[in-house]
């Protein structure tokens, strides 16, 4: 389990990944190399997965976002990896995720415009048979994050305590 420090490195690298391993061991009150170590253990470990830049869709021309509603015609193993490897092959598809409710796979996509969408559209019901697809578009993005909520009871504290016995949270 990681500890309060983790946690606050893991918080500080979401907000900003470019700060340096001193930038980042004086917030968190290590001296750099525990801190660097640390930060190669949270990657090694698989909770940090990349550092990259967070790109405004709208200055690279791809300001129409689209929320994909899939309802799958077949739920076999080979359907699926059909459709795994078409949208995979699919720039466009920011995010593909399985569902439990009505809708079998959610799909958010990120194009220049409708008939970019429309390309896609097709390229998509023709590569894989589906009983219905249905799209909503994005008119306002009213909140956007990539950082993850990190709630203390998660990490144990430097004492090695559970935090939710502490009286934080």
């Amino acid at each position: 389990m990681m500890d309060e420090i983790d946690r606050k490195i893991v918080a500080l690298l979401q907000g900003d990944a470019t700060l340096s391993v001193a930038q980042l061991a004086d917030k968190v009150g290590l001296s750099p190399t525990p801190c660097w170590k640390r930060v190669q253990k949270l990657e090694g470990n698989g909770v940090i997965t990349r550092r990259v830049a967070l790109v405004d869709p709208e200055k690279i021309g791809v300001g129409l976002i689209v929320y994909v509603a899939i309802e799958a015609g077949d739920h076999t193993p080979g359907w699926l990896e059909s459709f795994t490897r078409t949208i995979a092959a699919m720039p466009e598809v920011m995010e593909a995720h399985r569902m439990a409710g009505e809708v079998d796979y959610m799909l958010r996509v990120a194009v220049t415009g409708m008939a970019e969408f429309d390309a896609l559209y097709k390229r998509l019901i023709e590569a894989v048979p589906m009983r219905n697809v249905t799209s909503r578009f994005a008119m306002e993005q009213l909140k956007y994050t990539t950082a993850y909520p990190l709630h203390r009871a998660n990490f144990r504290d430097r004492a090695g305590r559970d935090m939710e016995g502490s009286g934080e949270g």
